[in-house]
C-alpha cells in the first residue's frame, strides 16, 4: 500500500519552500544519461512530483513534461510556482483513486521517461513497477533517485560537531520514521531488485554540496516526514526540537544570525534504466 503523509497544506508550503531541486552532480548523472538513452524527447512524466522542483529540469528536454502526485495541496504548490509554458500539471484529488502512482492515466507505451524523486519508496512498489511497464515505450527509461539522510554540515572547523548534532536529531526522529524510510536507508536496493528489466544501475555515491542558511536547514528538516508526524504527535516537543537545535548551531558555529550560511553535504542514490528487455 502506498504512504500518503504529505498532503496537507501545511507540510505542502514546507516542502515548496525548503527542499532544494536536484544539484550539479546528480543533474549531471541524469541528463548524461538522457542524452545516452532517450531518443526520443516528447512526454516525461514525474510521478510524486510534489510541489515541482525537479519537474522544472525535465522542462528544458521534452516536448511535454506531466507532474503527477497523489496530493491536490501539492499540486496547487506546484501551480504557483514560476514554471515554463510546457509544463502541465494534472491535478490529482486528495481520493487515492484520481491519480496515484500505482494508476497513471496515460495510454499503454505512451511514455518516453518516467522519473520519481525521492517519491518511490512511498508507493506501492510492486504495483509502480508494473505500471511502469505498462505506459512505457519499448526503448522508454526510468529514474528513480532520493536524498538520503547520510548528511553532513560544514562551516570553517566545526564540521563534526555540526554534523553531530544533525546525527542527534536523527536519533529523536527514528520513532516517527515510517517503515518505508527504510528502502531509503538500503539506498534502494529493494526497488532496484524488483525491477524486472536487465537494462539498469544502481548508483549510491553521488554527493552534492548545497549551501542554506541555518534558517533553510531547519526548514528542510521541518520537511521531514518523521518531523511532521513528531509534529502532529506531539507538537510543542517538535518545536522545542527545531528552537533547540538553531541555537546549538548556532552556538557551534559562533554566529548570531540565522541567515548565516553553511554548506550541506548530501549523498544521493539513483536509479538508471530502461524498458528494454
Amino acid at each position: 500500500m502506498a504512504a500518503r503523509l504529505f498532503e496537507d497544506k501545511d507540510h505542502a508550503a514546507v516542502y515548496q519552500k525548503y527542499r532544494f531541486s536536484l544539484q550539479e552532480n546528480l543533474q549531471g548523472v541524469i541528463l548524461a544519461y538522457l542524452e545516452k538513452k532517450v531518443n526520443c524527447f516528447q512526454l516525461g512524466v514525474d510521478v510524486g512530483c510534489g510541489s515541482g522542483q525537479n519537474t522544472l529540469l525535465l522542462a528544458k528536454y521534452f516536448e511535454k513534461v506531466v507532474g503527477t502526485d497523489v496530493s491536490e495541496a501539492q499540486i496547487e504548490e506546484a501551480k504557483r510556482a514560476t514554471h515554463p509554458l510546457n509544463v502541465s500539471y494534472l491535478f490529482a484529488v486528495l481520493s487515492y483513486s484520481a491519480c496515484p502512482a500505482e494508476k497513471l492515466p496515460f495510454e499503454d507505451h505512451s511514455v518516453d521517461l518516467i522519473t520519481a524523486f525521492s517519491a518511490v519508496h512511498w508507493f506501492d512498489v510492486s504495483s509502480f513497477i508494473k505500471e511502469m511497464d505498462r505506459i512505457l515505450k519499448p526503448s522508454g527509461c526510468f529514474i528513480l533517485c532520493s536524498n538520503t539522510l547520510d548528511l553532513q554540515l560544514h562551516y570553517r572547523g566545526q564540521s563534526e560537531k555540526l554534523t553531530e548534532i544533525f546525527k542527534e536529531i536523527q536519533t529523536q526522529l527514528i520513532p516517527y520514521t515510517d517503515e518505508k524510510v527504510k528502502l531509503v536507508l538500503y539506498d534502494y536496493k529493494a526497488i532496484f531488485d524488483a525491477l524486472p528489466f536487465q537494462d539498469k544501475e544502481r548508483i549510491t555515491d553521488i554527493v552534492d554540496k548545497v549551501s542554506m542558511s541555518v534558517s533553510e536547514f531547519l526548514g528542510y528538516i521541518q520537511s521531514f516526514s518523521m518531523y511532521r508526524t513528531f509534529l502532529k504527535a506531539q507538537p510543542e516537543a517538535a518545536k522545542s526540537l527545531i528552537q533547540n537545535t538553531e541555537q546549538r548551531i548556532l552556538e557551534t558555529m559562533g554566529v548570531s544570525s540565522h541567515e548565516t550560511k553553511l554548506e550541506v553535504w548530501t549523498r544521493q542514490i539513483c536509479i538508471l534504466g530502461s524498458r528494454s528487455r
